[in-house]
């Protein structure tokens, strides 16, 4: 074989690995990414959701505004744009259909829509833990005003109110006066809401968040001053800590049971006893994380998808 055809070969041989994120197709999150999979020669496309589409003969294939989505190697997936039923049922059976390798070949994918559906509901993702083993604050699901209310006397009338789906501390609050409940449980009945009515567990604004990406957990505290939330949106502070080896292995597990290869949970501190587990993020941020960790998240991310895709492939 001559030089030049040996060449080729390698070039051949390391051909690139083509990632494609579905989300948003600008913003930090994505020049992050974008920016890892440079570094790796891997092929980074975005597209949206609202861009997907498609064309059923013999053989269905699904299509973005990047290219039949087959052809990629790997997908990530971030934030799903609010809609209507009919176009959340349809970008979610899309999903199914890639991972099942229903719609042309099987593709790698961080997050499956499995895990995304669980992780999203917050009653199904504390329903999961508990249910596992893992303690989470005292909680009642409720559809009305009145059994939401006999909720919040029986959890001693201090307690966060929080909405099934949502991130970043939106749509939570703290609820320590009967007459706002009546208020607060009035609207969402109104809205025809779930109300989901938790134990306030001082001393509040104090956290844990552990990253799981693949087999790696990146650990962190955050506190805020001003707010029961933790959030960073919401003004928390973020510090990088030594990773606990508990912690981490029973972050590595509650990600395999809601079959998730990249999350976020949270465990509050609790004065009255041990830590508790409170929420599992399938599409979190990290740019918090990012300012204050010696390692690059999105390649880590990046490593992940090109093991997945490797043994999908």
């Amino acid at each position: 074989m001559t030089d030049s055809a040996q060449a080729a070969h390698r070039m051949v041989a390391v051909k690139s690995a083509r990632f494609l994120m579905l989300g948003p197709e600008s913003g930090w999150h994505v020049n992050q990414l974008r920016a890892a999979c440079d570094r790796h020669g891997c092929d980074f496309q975005s597209a949206t959701y609202e861009s997907l589409r498609s064309s059923i003969d013999r053989q269905t294939y699904n299509h973005c505004s990047a290219g039949r989505i087959d052809t990629f190697d790997g997908i990530l997936t971030r934030t799903m744009p609010a809609a209507s039923m009919e176009l959340l049922t349809y970008r979610l059976a899309v999903l199914h259909g890639i991972v099942d390798g229903e719609c042309g070949q099987q593709v790698a994918m961080i997050n499956p829509p499995r895990g995304l559906e669980w992780a999203i509901d917050k009653f199904a993702t504390t329903m999961r833990l508990a249910a596992a083993g893992f303690p989470v604050p005292e909680t009642r699901v409720v559809q009305n005003r009145q059994d939401a209310l006999e909720a919040f006397a029986e959890l001693g009338g201090d307690c966060i109110v929080k909405p099934v789906f949502g991130g970043e501390g939106r749509g939570v609050m703290r609820v320590r006066d009967r007459e706002l409940a009546w208020t607060c449980f009035s609207t969402l009945e109104q809205l025809n809401a779930i109300i989901i009515v938790q134990r306030f567990i001082p001393p509040g604004g104090r956290d844990t968040r552990l990253l799981v990406i693949g087999e790696r957990v990146l650990s962190f505290r955050r506190s805020n001053d001003q707010s029961f939330r933790t959030n960073v949106a919401s003004g928390a502070k973020c510090e990088a800590i030594e990773t606990d080896s508990l912690l981490a292995s029973q972050a590595v597990e509650i990600a395999r049971k809601l079959g998730l290869h990249f999350a976020s949970v949270d465990i509050i501190d609790n004065v009255a006893g041990p830590p508790l587990f409170l929420e599992v993020n399938a599409i979190p941020g990290w740019k918090g994380a990012q300012s204050v960790c010696g390692e690059n998240i999105a390649e880590l991310i990046v490593e992940c998808l090109r093991h997945l895709s490797s043994q999908t492939r």
